[in-house]
C-alpha cells in the first residue's frame, strides 16, 4: 500500500494499486487454460447409451479396461494408459493389481467398450479379467439424455 501526499491536499492519501493483482490473475488464467486440456486423459471411445444407475463412489480407483473401435485394449492403471496393451500384458497387469488388494476388499473392475467395437473383443476382455482374478466385471455406458419433448 502506497502512502503519499497529493498536491493541494494536506492529509495523507492511501490507495490500493490493483495492477499487480490483475497481472497475477491473468497469469493464473493462462496457466489454467493451458493445463486443463492436459488433465483429460484416456482413450476416446463412443460408449453405448443406457438408462442404468451410476455406481456409488468407491475408495479405490477402479480397474478400467477400454476396448476401442479397432479392438485394442487399454488399462487405466498401466504405466502408459494411452498406449494399447496385448492380451497377455493386460492379464499380467490386472493380476498384479488385484493381488495387491487387502483380503476381503473388492476393487471394481470395469470394461469400457466402444459401441462400434467387435463384441468378441469386449467378451475377450471380460474373460481375461476373470482369468486374472476379478470376481465380477461391470460395463461402463453413457447415460441417455431424456430432455426431449413430446407433442
Amino acid at each position: 500500500m502506497a502512502f503519499y501526499y497529493r498536491r493541494g491536499h494536506k492529509g495523507l492519501v492511501s490507495e490500493i494499486n490493483v495492477v499487480p493483482f490483475i497481472d497475477v490473475m491473468l497469469v493464473l488464467l493462462v496457466i489454467f487454460m493451458i493445463t486443463t486440456p492436459l488433465l483429460s486423459q484416456g482413450v476416446k471411445v463412443d460408449l453405448p447409451k443406457t438408462e442404468a444407475k451410476a455406481l456409488p463412489p468407491e475408495q479405490k480407483e477402479p480397474l478400467i479396461v477400454t476396448v476401442n473401435a479397432k479392438g485394442e485394449f487399454y488399462l487405466n492403471t498401466a504405466s502408459k494408459p494411452n498406449q494399447p496393451v496385448t492380451p497377455q500384458v493386460l492379464s499380467h497387469l490386472v493380476t498384479e493389481q488385484l493381488s495387491t488388494q487387502a483380503p476381503g476388499s473388492t476393487r471394481p473392475v470395469l470394461v469400457r467398450g466402444d459401441k462400434n467395437a467387435n463384441y468378441g473383443k469386449i467378451v475377450e476382455a471380460m474373460v481375461l479379467l476373470q482369468q486374472a482374478g476379478a470376481k465380477s466385471v461391470g460395463l461402463i455406458t453413457d447415460a441417455i439424455n431424456n430432455n426431449h419433448t413430446t407433442g
